[in-house]
């Protein structure tokens, strides 16, 4: 009896806050909001800690490509009721297509949420550099096959990606990606221009792609605000083959799957709330002179130069003529001196780009 009292005691205490914080959610959507964002975060320290102790001892176990899929279902399965957010998947058949890229949209890091639901058995994702050493989450990554990327270094990436798809086809296993490179988030269904990384991996591994959307959450989630119960669909699009094709064929499949990732992504989410979606701005339009502007300005006559006016103006251009002179000689010198030369190259999603961004397309430019 007194072990009995001993266990249920501290618990009663624990209930008293949590059910407090519970009520206080449900009349406030400001403390709702932060309740169930420190919920979320609580949940994903855990899952961290827990991630780095299944990836030694599955890794010990030939299992390590397996890591994710167990983190992922933990943590989905942790918050979805603390937050108050179910997943329903259309298509989740086409995820255990092996090896694979898995491209998914990025709203914002609640994809986590979503990752946890989907996520497939023998793969891993790619990720930023700077993960690497955040604590528990960055050794968790390490220990289950991340790839990390450097995003400042476009070589290193290169390089990364590639060893990323060697190791797929070896290994048979896959690679989660996020196209757009950051969060899209907004009020209607929208999607950032595709970089190219995910499909010059694809087709250099001759595997297929598997496209992953999340419906638009901006109604359930969005930064000040956090629904009360909601459902979120995902739909799993079957694969897209790369067989046959090269590395001159990337910018057109991107472009393909983008736009199909998109007519999926509107057919799926939610009309945006009224007003929250910004109108266009129209064109400026700059006023046009009349055709003929005598017709509306008196005509001054033009005083006749004086021999003193007409020197001085000679003068005036002959040194404009020489400071002209001075400055072509001097671009000149400069442009054959400069140890690079820039050639603008048209057909990026970045707008045009320079001969030093040659291989950029891989992974986006470095922030400067």
């Amino acid at each position: 009896m007194a072990f009995l009292a001993a266990l249920v005691k501290p618990l009663a205490y624990l209930s008293i806050p949590i059910f407090a914080l519970h009520t206080l959610a449900n009349a406030n959507p400001i403390v709702r909001y932060y309740v169930r964002i420190s919920l979320f975060l609580c949940t994903l320290g855990v899952c961290s800690v827990w991630g780095v102790i299944c990836s030694v001892v599955m890794g010990l176990a030939g299992r390590r490509f397996d890591v994710f899929y167990v983190i992922a279902r933990s943590f989905y399965y942790l918050t979805s009721p603390v937050v108050g957010v179910r997943m329903v998947v259309d298509g989740k058949e086409h995820l255990d297509t092996h090896p694979a890229i898995l491209i998914g949209n990025h709203q914002s890091m609640f994809d986590i949420l979503y990752l946890g639901r989907i996520f497939p058995r023998r793969a891993s994702i790619l990720a930023k550099k700077e993960l690497q050493w955040m604590p528990f989450l960055g050794q968790f990554m390490t220990f289950s096959g991340a790839v990390f990327v450097d995003r400042g270094n476009n070589a290193r990436a290169v390089r990364s990606l590639t060893a990323a798809g060697e190791v797929m086809r070896e290994r048979k296993s896959s690679l989660w990606l996020f196209p757009e490179g950051t969060r899209s988030m907004r009020p209607d269904a929208y999607l950032r221009p595709f970089k190219k990384g995910a499909f010059h991996t694809a087709i250099q591994a001759q595997v297929p792609i598997v496209p992953v959307i999340c419906e638009n959450y901006w109604r359930v989630y969005r930064k000040g605000y956090f629904a009360n119960e909601s459902t979120l669909k995902i739909k799993v699009l079957p694969p897209i083959p790369t067989t046959g094709l090269t590395a001159a064929d990337a910018s057109a499949l991107s472009v393909r799957v983008h736009d199909l990732m998109l007519e999926t992504l509107r057919e799926i989410s939610a009309p945006p709330p009224p007003g929250t979606v910004p109108k266009p701005s129209e064109p400026v339009v700059a006023p046009t002179s009349p055709a003929n502007p005598g017709l509306s300005a008196e005509i001054k006559p033009t005083p006749e130069p004086t021999v003193e006016n007409a020197s001085q103006s000679e003068s005036a251009v002959d040194q404009a003529r020489t400071e002209s002179r001075a400055s072509t000689n001097a671009s000149e010198s400069s442009t054959t001196s400069s140890p690079t030369r820039s050639y603008r190259v048209d057909g990026s999603e970045y707008g045009t780009e320079t001969e030093e961004d040659d291989g950029m397309v891989l992974v986006g430019r470095p922030s400067s």
